[in-house]
């Protein structure tokens, strides 16, 4: 075996140095947000609305699996999940105001605030798309099982969507779209991964209507902005033909019966900032605002 050299390496001669340093103008869409710190870089208050649920988001898959689920429970009749979704801009730095990192000190959406715990303490803040889910479904009593064996399903998904994304966005995501230059060893490296996660949802769905059997649960609206998305072609540019993802019957058939969903389809327009403007909320206050405050009503 030929042994390798720095100048083997991309960029050629490069060795990684005994400690790393942060280069700020490293490159990459992103680059000017990221940093290898956490905490504030502005004061900046957060904005409370009407409703007791204050949702800090943007329309990306971790926070639209966040309104589908608040739009799904007022479809099913919860009335006191009316909720405030206020826009977190990522791309200039939201995340980072005192507010927002009082709410989630990992400065990242979706952040929820609910004003109206059951314990009927002060304000409550929940973090992490899986765990607002659960809080959620707890709250209300809904779409998440409470057989043992129904619900530990559910877990299982919800917990393997958390788990497998990463290398979904951070990895294939990131190199194939947003990474200032192609690199053919990550990108072969995160497609082989992608492809097994998508072969693994597709052999599962061959035998289970929805994620967790014959109901749909959280696990369904986790997966679906992620998964969904790429099955529908409607990330990452030409990504879906790349990673041929027609070719996953049955990931095909569920995308399309959950893409159907009235929740879903309201859910997927809050906060969201790309596509056509009649499908975008910038902010969502009322259920009327779906008709009166897209982008194509009010420029």
């Amino acid at each position: 075996m030929t042994e390798k050299t720095p100048a083997d390496n991309f960029p050629a001669g490069y060795e990684p140095p005994k400690i790393w340093a942060w280069e700020k103008g490293n490159g990459g869409q992103f680059a000017s947000i990221n940093r290898p710190i956490s905490g504030p870089t502005q004061d900046k208050e957060l904005p409370v609305g009407k409703h007791p649920l204050q949702l800090y988001s943007l329309g990306t898959p971790n926070g639209v699996k966040v309104t589908i689920m608040l739009e799904e429970l007022l479809a099913a009749g919860h009335t006191q999940a009316e909720y405030d979704a206020w826009m977190i801009n990522i791309g200039k730095g939201d995340q980072f105001g005192s507010g927002f990192v009082d709410i989630n000190p990992n400065s990242k959406i979706p952040a929820l605030c609910d004003h109206a715990p059951k314990d009927g303490g002060k304000p409550l803040r929940v973090f992490e798309s899986a765990s607002i889910l659960v809080y959620l479904a707890e709250k209300f009593g809904a779409f998440l099982p409470t057989d043992l064996r129904t619900r530990t399903e559910t877990m299982n998904w919800l917990f393997w969507q958390m788990g497998s994304a990463p290398f979904l966005g951070g990895g294939f995501g990131h190199f194939y779209a947003y990474a200032p230059i192609k690199i053919k060893y990550a990108i072969d490296r995160y497609a082989m991964e992608t492809k097994r996660q998508l072969d693994v949802l597709d052999r599962h769905l061959a035998d289970n209507r929805y994620m967790a059997g014959d109901e749909y649960t959280i696990a369904d609206m986790a997966i679906f902005p992620w998964y969904g998305t790429l099955a529908l072609g409607q990330v990452y540019g030409d990504a879906g033909d790349f990673l041929e993802v027609k070719s996953y019957e049955n990931l095909q058939r569920w995308t399309a019966e959950v893409f159907a969903r009235p929740g879903v389809k309201r859910g997927r327009m809050v906060n969201r900032t790309s596509g056509e403007p009649s499908e975008q909320l910038h902010e969502r206050h009322d259920a009327s605002d779906f008709d009166t405050k897209t982008q194509d009503k009010i420029g």
